[in-house]
């Protein structure tokens, strides 16, 4: 635990060192946040913020993770077993990310618009899948599932892929559905982070438990930046490789069944939109006019548009983080 709980602080010193120039040189690429329209009022003020801030925590985790796997190779036992799964988890979500970002930002298929919703999760399925055949295939070969109040893993055989594409996949997409507000994602990703590095750490699993803690270190360090009024954004380009990366080392402990207990507001976000929509449409068949259940989709819109200010939203989704990412903890250890 010392050496991750180290491994977390020198993550968030290069983090923070590089920020101030990544966010000076993103503003010299033109490469500003566009706001939809839909979008309450007072968050049109945000456009032009630098956003694709999602290299800040990817680029010191892939560094990190990658010097120790190196020291591994040279016969330094700095991390105990290769975590290039890991990384490539990491990373090529946040190489689709940026690439949906860059595409909104540029305007290719309209304003503030990315790919299309069907190019992306076709890209985020494949990228799921080739995870979930190295995770059963191995190495590391793993398929097996916690359930609380059972002190033994169930092993579910090949049952693992769908369920690894299944949770990789709908978690990416759940975090990116969060980020709508000042540090809401990163804050609630960092709790996220931490519950399963302590988790990984009950379990004895070393490098998951210091990769978890390497992401939240430069997690803070983005956090340092995107603070209320946030100076960057992270994008797609952070918010799919944190989601996907949560639903990977969720699955890798075990305690995937966990995931909407410890991502809980990460898991209403993308519920509320899941409601919305489908209620939309259900009414417009029926009533030839569609109806809401929000006044606006994510939730954290909703809470916005009733009267309460965005750190108001901000400060209470965390503090209903912490009880989750507490209770999470907690029925991992019955």
């Amino acid at each position: 635990m010392a050496y991750a709980l180290t491994l977390g602080t020198v993550s968030f010193f290069l983090a923070v060192i590089w920020g101030r120039p990544l966010i000076n040189l993103l503003k010299r690429l033109g490469i500003g946040k566009q706001i939809r329209v839909e979008e309450p009022e007072g968050h049109q003020l945000k456009t032009g913020t630098p956003t694709m801030g999602g290299f800040l925590v990817v680029v010191p985790v892939v560094f990190i993770t990658g010097i120790l796997n190196i020291g591994n190779l040279l016969g330094f036992n700095s991390i105990g077993q290769s975590t290039l799964i890991h990384i490539f988890c990491l990373g090529s979500h946040a190489i689709l990310g940026a690439v949906d970002d860059w595409q909104g930002i540029k305007g290719i298929r309209g304003r503030g618009e990315g790919m299309s919703a069907r190019m992306k999760s076709s890209f985020q399925v494949l990228f799921a899948t080739i995870l979930a055949l190295i995770i059963y295939f191995g190495p590391p070969h793993w398929d097996y599932v916690g359930v609380p109040g059972f002190p033994d893993f169930f092993q579910i055989g090949p049952w693992i892929i769908p369920v690894t594409v299944l949770v990789i996949v709908g978690m990416s997409n759940a975090v990116n559905l969060a980020d709508g507000l000042d540090s809401l994602a990163g804050s609630l990703a960092s709790l996220a982070f931490a519950c399963y590095g302590l988790i990984a750490y009950l379990q004895q699993q070393e490098p998951l438990m210091i990769f978890c803690f390497t992401i939240v270190g430069s997690l803070l360090a983005f956090l340092w930046y995107n603070a209320h009024p946030a100076q960057m954004f992270m994008g797609d380009t952070g918010s799919l490789a944190l989601g996907a990366t949560l639903g990977y080392v969720a699955v890798m402990t075990g305690q995937w069944l966990l995931l909407p207990v410890v991502g809980f507001v990460f898991v209403a976000e993308a519920l509320s939109v899941i409601m919305q929509v489908s209620y939309f449409k259900w009414t417009k068949r029926l009533y030839g006019e569609g109806r809401r259940i929000f006044k606006m989709s994510p939730l954290h819109y909703h809470f916005e548009l009733l009267g309460w200010s965005e750190m108001q939203v901000k400060e209470r989704f965390w503090i209903v983080g912490v009880l989750c990412g507490m209770l999470g903890v907690a029925l991992a250890l019955i």
